[in-house]
């Protein structure tokens, strides 16, 4: 059994942990919060720009239109745009998001390349001798458009000059508190649907009206504007996502940790109690046996 003054270091040590596992908890529930609010403000662009690309894509000859709505007929190279966290402390958040993409794309029958966003993806990746083309790292704590609007320009240079006939995307989806699901959706060539009615990224049922319409100026200028933009809106909104799963991720993580020190402070405090009483114990059989022995040397006199 470890002595009672090294029970009362590892107590002490493990109640600063308790501390600093506590103050990550809180830092992170704030982030998770802003990271939730501008989530939320992308939206509403977001929804309008995927109303007007739906019904443009709709009309006739839309093969013809952008470069961009070209399903090219053979694929023979994909480029996966992975969106991970740069620092760590966040539970299995991201292995579970480079575990879900070599699953994914593991078995693939032609090359795959990787551009990497966080810096522990990168890692990761490289680890495991992934071709990574590009990586971004050390991202702002509440990124901009035009922080990651590169990301998407590339995305989109690849697709343009052939070096990739499909681009992915890959990251954390937001569902709640508790729950990130990683999401493979397919970024370029971008596709619709042609249903009567189509259910949205953001959960809401809309019909796609046959109608057509005149645009001024043409439906050409509009989708060489907003097609490439609508790329890298996808883009930041998948880091909006993945940044809301990763505090989230971070916050539950921190939160089991300080519940786990806490246990094991008051399991060393118990063990602490124990070690100090059996000192007591001793020291009083000691005194006991002292006593005893004065007696009998008095009484043999």
């Amino acid at each position: 059994m470890a002595s009672a003054r090294e029970v009362r270091l590892r107590i002490r040590s493990v109640k600063n942990i308790a501390q600093v596992t506590r103050a990550l908890q809180a830092v992170s529930a704030s982030k998770v919060r802003k990271s939730m609010q501008a989530l939320m403000h992308t939206r509403p662009y977001a929804r309008q720009a995927w109303r007007v690309l739906t019904h443009i894509a709709r009309q006739p000859g839309r093969q013809n239109m952008h470069h961009l709505l070209i399903t090219r007929p053979e694929v023979r190279s994909i480029l996966v745009v992975l969106i991970t966290g740069d620092r760590g402390l966040a539970g299995a958040y991201n292995t579970n998001i480079v575990r879900f993409v070599l699953d994914h794309f593991s078995n693939s029958p032609v090359p795959v390349r990787y551009l990497t966003v966080g810096r522990k993806g990168r890692d990761l990746m490289l680890r495991r001798r992934a071709n990574i083309i590009a990586e971004f790292s050390n991202l702002p704590a509440a990124p901009t458009y035009a922080d990651v609007a590169s990301i998407g320009k590339i995305a989109v240079e690849e697709f343009t000059q052939q070096k990739a006939d499909q681009v992915a995307l890959v990251y954390t989806d937001f569902v709640n508190m508790v729950k990130q699901v990683p999401v493979v959706k397919k970024l370029l060539p971008l596709e619709f649907a042609s249903a009567a009615e189509h259910v949205d990224d953001y959960g809401e049922a809309r019909k796609l009206v046959s109608a057509t319409y005149i645009y001024e100026p043409s439906e050409e200028e509009i989708l060489e504007e907003i097609v490439p933009r609508f790329v890298g809106l996808q883009v930041f909104q998948a880091i909006l996502e993945s940044l809301a799963s990763e505090h989230a991720a971070r916050m539950v993580a921190m939160k089991n940790a300080t519940d786990s020190a806490t246990d094991l402070a008051d399991g060393l405090t118990l063990e602490y109690n124990k070690a100090r009483q059996q000192t007591i114990t001793n020291e009083m059989l000691d005194i006991a046996g002292g006593v005893e022995a004065l007696a009998r040397s008095v009484s043999s006199r």
